[in-house]
This record gives C-alpha cells, sequence and structure tokens, in this order.
C-alpha cells in the first residue's frame, strides 16, 4: 500500500511543477484537490516558497481540501516559521473553527510573525472566544503583532474593543500602528466608533507631515458615511486649519445634503486651504453648488475667488461659461490666470472669442501662453 500513497505524491509534487504554468494551473489545481490527503506534504512543502506569485495559489487549494486541517495544525505548532506563519493564514482563510485552541496558543509563540498572523487568522475565524486574547495582544511589543491584532479585532465590529483599539490609533508611537486602528475601526462602519475618529483627526500627529498616512484615518471617518455628518461640520469650526481642511473633504466625499450650508460658510475660511477644500467639496454637489460658488466670486479676497473659479467647470451647468466671461474682467491679474485656464479646462465654444482675442496680444506674454494653452486643451 505504501507504493501506492508514494505514487500519488509524487503525482502530488508533478502537479505542484505545473502550476507554474498558467496553461495548466487550472488543471493541475483540480487535480490537487482531488488527491486530498495525498497532496497535502507536498503542498505544505510548496507553501514555504519564495514565489509569492505562486503562494496564493497554493493557499487556495488548501483552503479547499476537506482533510487538511490536522496537517496545518501540525505545521502551525512546529514547522519553520515561514511554514508556521503561512499555516496560519490558510487556517484563517479555511474558517476553520477547530484551529482556534492552536492559533490562541500561537499568539503566545516565540516568532512575532507567527503570532501576527494568528491574531489575523482569529480575525477572519470570527469565534468570540478570542477576543480577550486578542485584546492582550494590543499590548505585544512587536509592532505588526499589533497591526494585526488591531485588523483582527476589527472584523468582529464589536463596540466593546473599541476603547482599546483607540490606545493605539491615539497612543501608539508607531503611526504604522494608528493606521492599522483606524482600519479597523473603519471598516466596522459602526458609529460607536465615530468619537475615537474624530478625536485622532484633531490629534496633530495625524497631519503633521503625515498626510499619507493620515489617508487611512480620513477613509475610515468617510466608510461611517451619513452618521459622520454632525460631527466633521463640528470640526468645520475647529480652531487648527488643517483639521478643518479634513473635514471639507471627508464632507465632499460622503456627499450628504446637509453639508451644503456649513460648506458654504467655509468656502469663505481665509485659511487658504480649508477655502480651497471646502470649494472642491461643494463640486461634488454638483449644480446645487452652484449659487454659493457664483456668489463667492464677489468675495473682496482675491483667493476665495480663485477657488470658485478653480472648480466651476466641474460643475454640468449650462451658466458656468457665462460667470467665466464675466469673471476674465476681474480686476486682479491672478484671478484672470486662473479664468483662462478654466476656460480650457471647460472646454465651451461661447467662451473660443475671449480666448482668441487674449491669444492674439503679445504684449501680455504671459496670458497669451495661458489662453494659448487653453485653446489647444480645448482641440483635443
Amino acid at each position: 500500500m505504501s507504493w501506492f500513497i508514494g505514487n500519488k505524491q509524487a503525482e502530488a509534487k508533478k502537479l505542484i511543477v505545473q502550476l507554474t504554468d498558467a496553461t495548466l494551473r487550472e488543471r493541475a489545481m483540480q487535480d490537487l484537490i482531488r488527491l486530498d490527503a495525498d497532496a497535502l506534504p507536498a503542498l505544505l512543502e510548496a507553501l514555504q516558497t519564495r514565489d509569492l506569485n505562486l503562494l496564493a495559489t497554493y493557499e487556495q487549494i488548501l483552503t479547499r481540501i476537506p482533510s487538511a486541517t490536522p496537517a496545518l495544525l501540525k505545521a502551525l505548532a512546529d514547522g519553520h516559521p515561514v511554514l508556521r506563519a503561512r499555516a496560519a493564514d490558510v487556517l484563517g482563510l479555511r474558517r476553520d473553527k477547530p484551529a482556534v485552541p492552536a492559533l490562541l496558543d500561537a499568539l503566545n509563540g516565540e516568532f512575532y510573525t507567527v503570532r501576527a498572523r494568528a491574531a489575523l487568522a482569529l480575525g477572519r475565524i470570527g469565534d468570540r472566544e478570542a477576543i480577550p486574547a486578542l485584546l492582550n495582544t494590543l499590548k505585544d511589543l512587536e509592532s505588526d503583532v499589533r497591526i494585526a491584532a488591531c485588523l483582527g479585532l476589527g472584523m468582529f465590529k464589536d463596540p466593546s474593543t473599541f476603547d482599546e483599539i483607540a490606545n493605539l490609533l491615539l497612543d501608539d508611537p508607531k503611526i504604522e500602528v494608528r493606521q492599522a486602528a483606524a482600519k479597523a475601526l473603519g471598516t466596522t462602519k459602526n458609529p460607536a466608533a465615530i468619537p475615537f475618529l474624530m478625536e485622532a483627526l484633531r490629534d496633530s500627529y495625524w497631519w503633521y507631515e503625515r498626510e499619507t498616512a493620515a489617508g487611512d484615518l480620513l477613509t475610515a471617518i468617510e466608510n461611517m458615511g451619513a452618521a459622520a455628518i454632525e460631527p466633521l461640520i463640528d470640526a468645520l469650526r475647529d480652531r487648527e486649519g488643517a483639521v478643518r481642511k479634513y473635514a471639507a473633504i471627508l464632507l465632499g466625499r460622503i456627499g450628504d445634503p446637509r453639508a451644503i450650508e456649513p460648506l458654504s460658510m467655509a468656502l469663505y475660511d481665509l485659511h487658504h486651504d480649508v477655502g480651497k477644500a471646502s470649494a472642491e467639496a461643494l463640486v461634488r454637489f454638483g449644480a446645487a453648488s452652484f449659487e454659493v460658488l457664483v456668489e463667492a466670486l464677489e468675495h473682496p479676497e482675491m483667493w476665495i475667488r480663485i477657488h470658485s473659479v478653480d472648480v466651476l467647470p466641474k460643475i454640468e451647468e449650462p451658466r458656468v461659461a457665462l460667470v467665466l466671461l464675466e469673471m476674465l474682467k476681474d480686476p486682479e491679474r491672478e484671478v484672470k490666470k486662473h479664468v483662462i485656464e478654466a476656460m480650457g479646462q471647460l472646454g465651451d465654444p461661447r467662451t473660443l472669442p475671449a480666448l482668441q482675442e487674449v491669444a492674439a496680444n503679445r504684449a501680455d506674454r504671459e496670458l497669451h501662453a495661458l489662453a494659448k494653452a487653453a485653446l489647444e486643451k480645448m482641440r483635443r
């Protein structure tokens, strides 16, 4: 009988080689699944691959072999650290509840990579027995493990965990951990997480020279949808310009009509970035914001007029061309420059004569060049 098993395992190794060929891959995957337990030794060996392009394929096959749990648990317990971590991944993808005790043990293991993968696997499986252990794992000395614990806990969407996740959101020394905490709270889409996320938005740690990292926090708040509107409207009155700017951006992204009036007021904020963000947010409401933006064109502050000019071409409203033609008479040269560029973006033929007139005047070389560029854009 051993010769029969040996033949099956040899066949499995040949099929794994075929997985490298895209034309043979689907058939090889099906044959490996059909081999069931006989394919496991070869698949577990392959799971240690350095070729990350094939790793997902091996994992996919192992998730579809019903008898794989005991072999995966053995690999998790005494395999090479790479194999242990990847076995934890597969157990999570399988949502394998019998694996929960072993994964809980792995949270206390020697290798931080295994602890991290075990935390994520427990989140995917979703057995509430794991919540206390994951909360404790938020204190792990390794940042990768704290990140995984945040994300794992977020999958439970349990408000009782939000306070401890928020401790990392607000206080962890690593920005990557804070980002993970924001993602975890955001994916719950539970309004109970909003106060924590808004507190983070007001924390300068997030927005001082970390605009890219702050994207995860903004997305988390955006995920809250309509429930975040009132807190964001309140944030438009924050003393910090960066907070007001991000609040305006988020109100535009969420697109709730309740934001139009507060954004109309924020359009006149003398903090340059806030006024610009408010104008760009208002555009997302389409024609409903047209009159608001046109009214701002009469403001004595030049940059407020410019912010409205810059966004008007994005509104599908036939009166935009007429408004821009009128604004070409603005006394401020900087406004005229933005009007010319806006005409090029709008592409309305009614602005052609005015642009051609400016382009024909070589006495003002800068406006001449801008008008030529606008005309060229309209021809494309």
